[in-house]
């Protein structure tokens, strides 16, 4: 699929299937993911290909609808509603009676924790309960599949950690949830299956782990601290896959870069009991999202 926008490719030439649980598409702003997200919800026509959902093709398929929840970057609601009425009217669209809007109404406003502003005009909501509001009409009708552009753009420390306990929730019930973010950490807390996405194309799909095992040509770092670094290091400059050994200022600890790291953590164990060295962390900076995006997109 495609999307193009005169002499602009805003998705270029993409393919990929999305089944069960949180997915995260991630990649820097202007890399798509907004364009992505409409297609996905049929609010744009691909310029070449197509999307299907459930097996149908979505652009023009109303009945489809009822299936998503989309919750988008930007805002866009009638202000002088309360965030109940807002609810209210965006579920009677879907064709909801009267009595079953109003427990639809109450049971999203209690998920996103937002029951005592029920009432109160969305021109007087907080950044943050914006957010929440555009949650709640995501969810509120019980869609199969949830798209989230930059759910947590705006919210304080407290209502991060509870949106992604949601999205986290959300994935573990069956439903199909595509988040999206440019801040890698952000996604790492939902989910570790990502679709990285930079400059319209998708340049990785799938579990971060494994995609960051095939980058197997660039050296591996881990970080080792205990209780003699300079004697680990001697034993360590000896193997022909370490590529360098680097000492921290505190003295305590180094980085190793190691291109084979399965060979390397398997004698660590037997590399410390034979020097008598005290193990007090190791962890790899390269086994998380902002290696892969490095190594990728750099």
């Amino acid at each position: 699929m495609s999307k193009w926008y005169g002499q602009v490719i805003a998705v270029n030439n993409i393919t990929f299937s999305i089944g069960e649980g949180v997915i995260g598409l991630l990649g820097p702003n202007g890399a798509g993911k907004s364009t992505l997200m409409k297609l996905l919800t049929g609010q744009l026509r691909p310029s070449q290909g197509e999307v299907t959902m459930f097996g149908e093709r979505i652009w023009n398929n109303y009945e489809l609808f009822h299936r998503i929840g989309f919750c988008p970057e930007l805002d866009s609601f009638y202000e002088r509603m309360s965030g109940a009425e807002f609810l209210a009217a965006l579920l009677q669209m879907h064709g909801y009676e009267e009595e079953e809007v109003a427990k639809r109404v109450d049971a999203a406003l209690e998920t996103v924790k937002l029951t005592p502003a029920r009432d109160k005009k969305i021109a007087a909501y907080s950044k943050g309960m914006r957010q929440r509001i555009k949650m709640a009409q995501a969810i509120a009708h019980d869609p199969q599949v949830l798209i989230l552009d930059e759910p947590l753009a705006g919210m304080d420390p407290v209502g991060r950690h509870e949106i992604i306990q949601m999205v986290r929730q959300w994935g573990r019930e069956g439903k199909c949830v595509i988040v999206s973010s440019h801040i890698l950490h952000e996604i790492e807390a939902m989910t570790s299956t990502i679709l990285l996405m930079h400059n319209g194309q998708v340049l990785a799909e799938g579990d971060v782990h494994q995609i960051r095992d095939l980058i197997d040509k660039h050296p591996h770092s881990i970080y080792i601290r205990c209780s003699a670094p300079r004697k680990l290091a001697e034993a360590f400059v000896g193997f022909p896959d370490v590529e360098s050994v680097k000492f921290h200022p505190e003295g305590d600890g180094l980085t190793v870069e190691s291109r084979k790291p399965d060979d390397f953590y398997g004698r660590l164990p037997e590399l410390m009991l034979d020097h008598e060295i005290e193990l007090e962390e190791i962890t790899s900076p390269d086994d998380n999202l902002q290696a892969v995006f490095h190594y990728l997109v750099k």
